[in-house]
């Protein structure tokens, strides 16, 4: 049985300029707005608040930095993306440190990118995926609220997203029940293989 690391919020960085110094390898979880990466955090941590969630899409704003397993590594909390609400200068800011995180960060193992098991990719989603081909990020995918759907729309939904997610690089597609805590150890495993191997390629 999967026992989960310890971990702590370490700071908010506006930018990489600003990120923490110790030159740890780094796994990023990126996706919409109210796709539930903070959600998905505390579950894979066991840990009911140590990422803030909010009612309100776009809550994430920064760079999240959470230190985990005893100073071994971070997870990366980016700031979530495609929340309308927001004025169009900050959603281009926001853009912008994705982008700058995606393209400079040297410590950067893993992005985790998180969709909606009930949509797939968004025309945003695309974006994503496309800036980290570009950037040759390595990257898995995690399909978000499969408790939502029942057991023959969400087998169906997995089937689908998959085939067409490893055709554009994902090296896993995992479905995951922040609610039921179902899909943690698939998604460990995968965390543990890349964190043996910490090229940022």
């Amino acid at each position: 049985m999967l026992k989960t690391p310890e971990a702590e919020f370490i700071c908010s960085s506006p930018n990489l300029a600003q990120a923490p110094r110790r030159p740890l390898p780094e796994i990023a979880f990126a996706g919409r707005s109210n796709v539930g990466k903070s959600s998905l955090i505390n579950s894979l941590l066991n840990r009911q608040k140590l990422a803030l969630t909010s009612r309100t899409p776009g809550k994430t704003r920064l760079l999240n930095y959470y230190l985990i397993g005893r100073g071994k590594y971070y997870f990366v909390d980016l700031p979530g993306y495609g929340f309308a609400r927001v004025p169009g200068k900050t959603q281009h800011e926001w853009a912008e440190s994705i982008e700058e995180y995606l393209r400079d960060s040297v410590r950067l193992v893993l992005v985790v990118l998180l969709l909606d098991i009930r949509h797939g990719l968004t025309p945003l989603d695309e974006q994503m995926v496309n800036a980290l081909s570009v950037y040759h990020r390595r990257w898995m995918a995690v399909l978000t609220k499969s408790d939502q759907l029942g057991t023959a729309d969400r087998q169906k939904a997995i089937q689908e997203h998959t085939g067409l997610l490893i055709s554009r690089g994902a090296r896993a597609v995992l479905p995951y029940s922040s609610l039921h805590h179902e899909g943690r150890e698939p998604i460990w495993r995968e965390f543990f293989s890349v964190l043996e191997n910490k090229s940022p390629m």
